[in-house]
C-alpha cells in the first residue's frame, strides 16, 4: 500500500508548554537511564538466539506515529522472520511465529526496550497511544470512528490502553483500545502518567512472575 500524506491532527491537542516540556525532558532522562539495559540485553540475546530465535537481533517496522507520518519502530524480533506482513488489519497475530525465546521477551514486555531509541531520536514517548504497523493504521483510519485522533501526539512504548486492555488484535479491539487512547490524550496529566508507569511496572513484574 502505497504512502500517503494525511492531514495535521497536532491542533487537537492543547497547548501546555510546561507539560509537554517535562513530558519530553522524563522521555529522554529515563531512555538514556535504560541504555546500559539495553546493551546489556542486546549481548545477552544475541547468544541466546543462537540456540532459541534464530536470526536478527532486531526487528524493525514501519509504524504510524504522531500526525500520521510514518516512522520505523525498533524492537527485539520474537517470531520467526517474514519478508512482508501477511496478517490483514482484522486478523489476529500470528502467534504460531512466535519463538519460546521470543515468548518470554513478550511476556516481560522485554521486546520493547530498544524503543528507547525511538524515543531518544522524537518518534516515540515513554508514554502514549501505541503505534500499530503503518498500512495496518491506514485501514483502522477508514473503519474506526476518531482513530486519526490517536496520532495527534507521540506513540508510546506503554500507554493506557496496554494496562487497560492489553494487545489489541483485530478490528473490534482497536476499536476500544482506539477509545481508550482518545481518553487519554483528552485527559492529559503528569499525574495520569505516573499511573500509567506504575501500572506498566506491574505488568513487568508479573510476566517476570509467570
Amino acid at each position: 500500500m502505497s504512502e500517503v500524506k494525511l492531514q495535521n491532527v497536532t491542533d487537537l491537542v492543547p497547548n501546555n508548554y510546561i507539560f509537554w516540556s517535562f513530558k519530553r525532558i522524563f522521555d529522554i532522562l529515563i531512555s538514556f537511564f535504560l541504555l546500559p539495559l539495553l546493551i546489556f540485553f542486546s549481548i545477552i540475546l544475541l547468544v541466546l538466539n543462537i540456540f532459541y530465535n534464530k536470526g536478527s537481533l532486531y526487528f524493525i517496522q514501519k509504524r504510524m506515529g504522531r500526525n500520521c507520518e510514518p516512522f520505523y519502530a525498533i524492537k527485539f524480533r520474537t517470531m520467526t522472520k517474514l519478508d512482508f506482513v501477511l496478517r490483514k488489519y482484522y486478523e489476529p497475530l500470528e502467534k504460531n511465529r512466535i519463538t519460546s525465546l521470543g515468548n518470554i521477551l513478550r511476556k516481560t514486555k522485554i521486546d520493547e526496550l530498544p524503543q528507547i531509541l525511538n524515543v531518544i531520536k522524537g518518534d516515540m514517548s515513554l508514554i502514549g497511544p501505541r503505534p500499530d504497523y503503518y498500512d495496518h493504521a491506514l485501514s483502522f483510519m477508514e473503519h474506526v470512528p476518531n482513530y486519526r485522533i490517536r496520532h495527534s501526539i507521540r506513540p508510546g512504548i506503554t500507554g493506557l490502553s496496554q494496562i487497560r486492555l492489553g494487545y489489541a488484535e483485530g478490528l473490534i479491539a482497536t476499536k476500544k483500545k482506539s477509545k481508550v487512547d482518545i481518553f487519554y490524550i483528552e485527559n492529559l496529566s503528569i499525574s495520569l502518567d505516573f499511573k500509567i508507569l506504575f501500572g506498566t511496572f506491574l505488568i513487568i513484574l508479573d510476566g517476570f512472575r509467570s
